[in-house]
């Protein structure tokens, strides 16, 4: 059996195990059929004190009950959303179209590797694929890195973009992919993934340089938890505001930064924020990294100074005064398996145990 193969089938034999580790039944109530020894050879009494016993089974009796939900998880559809932003991004892509293929290529991602199939391959290994997963592309682009995760991973990938022409060239390409049975894209914003796609349906929801053209961020991280199934992951790729190392650079930081967000329509984020409104939704942490690109496979960011020279866009005037405003990073984030409603005092245990069948799986 292939090794990502064996990893699956690890994963889902542990899935089952994941509550009674927890001394919960499959369903998440309380497990009476738990007492019992386990592998290390510790009864269930010796795991858990009484209290523990008794906390879990005031839990279990409250699924009995109907309980409001906690603040800050309404649907994103009550919120007050200006979608004037997302438009005006839509309109960028279309008017530059060409110009972006004619340097970036079907991949349109500044921070790359020379071959794209090596970018590629490792974002499959960044995002940690399984066989049969139900992914979400968004801000998919031409949609070329959603047929080459499903040809190469056997994923199911669902795509949105804001653009009608890379709409329309995405699904050209996977036409001619042959995959119209594996990749599906839509055009739309994603903002709103709930109005296209379906509750608590998919494992990953993924941005590769497309979560910076937001200006309504939580937003878009609450629509993500909404459709992510318990325990799905929330990976972003993308670039961050640069913190300055002397007083003197944040001027010019924040003046290229100003002009990176008018030329291309982005709203180039600082990571803690970020990392405060993941967290605040309820997104677990699993990590967060710079890009491992070797430096033979590393194709410098001169990619995007062409982008500029050819379309006037963002250009920069003087060199020896220019001062790199952004960092590049990846975050993958889990949506916890329990329910934020009534697991609080499992949220630590539940997420070590999350990841060390992980860890066993990938053994």
């Amino acid at each position: 059996m292939p090794a990502i193969g064996r990893r699956q089938e690890k994963l889902r034999e542990n899935q089952t195990s994941l509550w009674r580790h927890l001394g919960l039944g499959q369903d998440g109530g309380f497990g009476c059929t738990n007492v019992k020894r386990r592998a290390d050879n510790r009864s269930f009494w010796q795991m858990y004190t009484l209290p523990n016993v008794w906390n879990e089974i005031r839990l279990w009796l409250s699924r009995r009950r109907d309980r409001p939900k906690i603040p800050g998880h309404d649907s994103v559809a009550a919120d007050n959303y200006d979608d004037s932003h997302a438009r005006e991004v839509g309109r960028f892509y279309d008017a530059h179209h060409d110009a972006f293929l004619q340097v970036y290529g079907d991949v349109i991602q500044a921070f790359r590797t020379r071959e794209i199939v090596d970018l590629l391959n490792y974002q499959i290994k960044s995002i940690g694929f399984l066989p049969g997963q139900r992914v979400l592309d968004a801000g998919c682009g031409l949609g070329v890195p959603a047929i080459h995760f499903a040809r190469h991973t056997q994923v199911l990938v669902d795509a949105i973009t804001i653009s009608r022409l890379q709409y329309e060239a995405a699904l050209e390409k996977i036409a001619t992919a042959n995959l119209s049975d594996r990749v599906t894209v839509i055009h739309g914003d994603y903002h709103d993934l709930a109005k296209y796609f379906e509750a608590q349906a998919y494992d990953v929801v993924y941005f590769l340089e497309s979560f910076g053209h937001s200006k309504a961020k939580r937003r878009l991280i609450k629509a993500c938890w909404e459709v992510l199934k318990p325990g799905g992951t929330l990976y972003i790729k993308d670039l961050f505001r640069r913190i300055p190392l002397r007083p003197e650079h944040k001027e010019r930081i924040d003046g290229e930064i100003g002009k990176i967000n008018a030329a291309y329509r982005y709203d180039v984020a600082e990571l803690n924020t970020v990392l405060s409104d993941l967290r605040g939704e309820g997104f677990i942490l699993v990590w967060l990294k710079t890009i491992d690109f070797s430096l033979e496979q590393f194709e410098d960011l001169a990619i995007s100074n062409q982008f500029q020279e050819l379309t006037g866009l963002a250009r920069i005037e003087n060199w020896e005064e220019y001062v790199f405003p952004v960092e590049f990073f990846e975050i993958k984030c889990m949506k916890p398996e329990f329910s934020l409603d009534e697991r609080l005092d499992r949220y630590f245990l539940q997420h070590r145990l999350h990841r060390s069948l992980e860890g066993q799986a990938d053994r």
